[in-house]
């Protein structure tokens, strides 16, 4: 019999707040935890020394368990002609706000020591998305007291997952927002759709399985639960609320979108994701083929980004969002999942 995660979580509502790296927070965390839910941060761009505060900042605000998340990668090393190209794109787009690109000091966070530091932390639950662990790196986090859990797009990747150990496997539909985390096949043949994706793994799979991608309300919650997840992952819908990390211009970008105003572009970060299409999009997406992979482009628009956020202008902004934005509710998190509570209920709880 498959064991039941969310039980020994102790969690009162079948829900997981996605961790949306760059946009959460230590409170919206520990607002969702203290609500009966599953909190989450979002550390794949966190220093270890970073990593370390927002766990300190949510267990200040809650006693119930959370999630952190990585992203599993290496430190890339590319080379300065890919750079400069790089830079040369996107220079028109820094002119606009009265700047010039330039190479970061760091392309991204070092994966072995942000691995240390979260082994450290002792989160109930250690997720990851963009690759996988080996078995010893899952023993030594379950050895600490955290349940591991895995990203996966396809059943190849959910059965990897859980060849390696994994306590529980994240099956993300296409619909979700924000980046893609396969990592076993090319994107494009990856992006299957979350009702066939976690209904397969669920059959396939011998460990839990938590839906996400386009999972807006309780009614959604129930459905997921229907096909055979014990809980649904939803980021879209937690980041919208006022303990999330996003600007105004970010906000005020999600309060008009539809679900046709999302597309999968890499032409942001390097690494296909899902957000609300605007003009830098547009800028670069006829080069999208050239553009290098994350994290070098991702660090290379960082600071581009922060520009627009000052300058209150979304549309040189990265607006991560799943297929379900239209049906996102500007509540506090702690309301939302009341809402939440007697929707899944309404609609047959499990």
């Amino acid at each position: 019999m498959t064991r039941d995660v969310m039980q020994e979580l102790g969690l009162q509502l079948p829900v997981v707040q996605g961790p949306m790296t760059g946009a959460d927070s230590a409170a919206l965390a520990a607002a969702v935890s203290a609500g009966g839910g599953l909190g989450s941060l979002g550390c794949g761009m966190r220093s270890p020394q970073a990593m370390a505060e927002a766990a300190a900042a949510a267990r200040a605000q809650t006693d119930r368990p959370f999630a952190m998340n990585l992203f599993v990668q290496a430190t890339p090393a590319p080379d300065a002609a890919t750079v400069q190209q790089a830079l040369k794109r996107l220079a028109p787009l820094y002119a606009r706000f009265g700047a010039e690109p330039a190479v970061p000091s760091q392309w991204c966070e070092d994966f072995a020591q942000q691995l240390d530091a979260l082994a450290a932390c002792r989160p109930a639950v250690a997720s990851f998305t963009f690759g996988i662990l080996n078995a010893a790196q899952v023993k030594r986090l379950q050895a600490a007291g955290s349940q591991v859990w895995g990203t996966a797009t396809t059943v190849a990747e959910a059965l990897a997952w859980q060849a390696v150990g994994a306590d529980a496997v994240i099956a993300s539909g296409s619909e979700a927002g924000g980046h893609r985390g396969t990592f076993l096949a090319d994107y494009a043949s990856s992006m299957v759709a979350t009702l066939p994706l976690v209904r397969d793994c669920v059959r396939q799979l011998q460990v839990p399985v938590i839906a996400a991608g386009g999972i807006m309300d309780g009614a959604g919650i129930a459905a997921a639960q229907a096909l055979g997840a014990q809980a649904a992952q939803m980021g879209t819908a937690f980041l919208v609320c006022p303990e999330s990390a996003i600007n105004v211009a970010y906000r005020t970008a999600l309060a008009a979108a539809q679900a046709t105003d999302t597309v999968t572009t890499r032409t942001i970060s390097g690494r296909p994701a899902r957000g609300i299409r605007n003009a830098m999009i547009d800028a670069l997406e006829a080069d999208e083929a050239a553009i290098p992979p994350y994290p070098v482009q991702n660090a290379l628009t960082g600071a581009l980004r922060k520009l627009a956020g000052a300058a209150g202008d979304a549309q040189y902004l990265s607006l991560w969002a799943g297929q379900g934005v239209a049906q996102a509710r500007a509540l506090p998190a702690a309301q939302l999942l009341h809402q939440l509570k007697q929707e899944w209920q309404a609609a047959g709880a499990q």
